[in-house]
């Protein structure tokens, strides 16, 4: 994951979600933005590893003050998704995550510069330097905008 936050007892580049490598904080870190991207397949997790870690990223996310999330889910290959891109979408689609979760757009359907993309970046400006990577939109991801009233887990 990348290094975006910075820890508050030794001032050193950190992950956002795990101790601190450099003097073992294990409080949440000061954030440099408010926008992450999360790769949720790195290690290749079965599907409901996948899903047990966002629901846990998800609940660390709102702790520490993230609104979005560009989720990297993989697209499979299959070439019709892969099973950790179905569960999550899923998941999405029937509420599983709607005390913590907004809004969701399927990467497939936020080709950089379409209306789509231009509306979200209106929302949350934090998401071009993400996006702009996105040509042609792209299925191995989804963008999540985390609501601000959520309920603990």
């Amino acid at each position: 994951m990348a290094h975006n936050a910075e820890c508050p007892d030794c001032g050193n580049m950190r992950a956002l979600f795990n101790q601190c490598p450099h003097c073992g904080s294990v409080n949440f870190p000061i954030l440099s933005s408010d926008t992450i991207e999360l790769n949720i397949k790195q290690d290749g997790p079965y599907v409901e590893e996948a899903l047990e870690r966002l629901t846990d990223y998800l609940r660390k996310s709102l702790e520490v003050g993230i609104k979005a999330i560009v989720l990297i889910h993989g697209y499979g290959s299959s070439g019709e998704g892969g099973r950790i891109k179905w569960a999550i979408h899923d998941a999405l689609e029937n509420n599983r995550y709607s005390d913590r979760i907004d809004e969701y757009h399927f990467g497939e359907d936020v080709a950089f510069g379409s209306e789509s993309y231009h509306a979200l970046l209106k929302r949350r400006p934090g998401l071009k330097r993400y996006l702009k990577r996105f040509k042609e939109g792209n299925a191995g991801m989804t963008v999540l905008l985390l609501g601000s009233q959520a309920r603990s887990a």
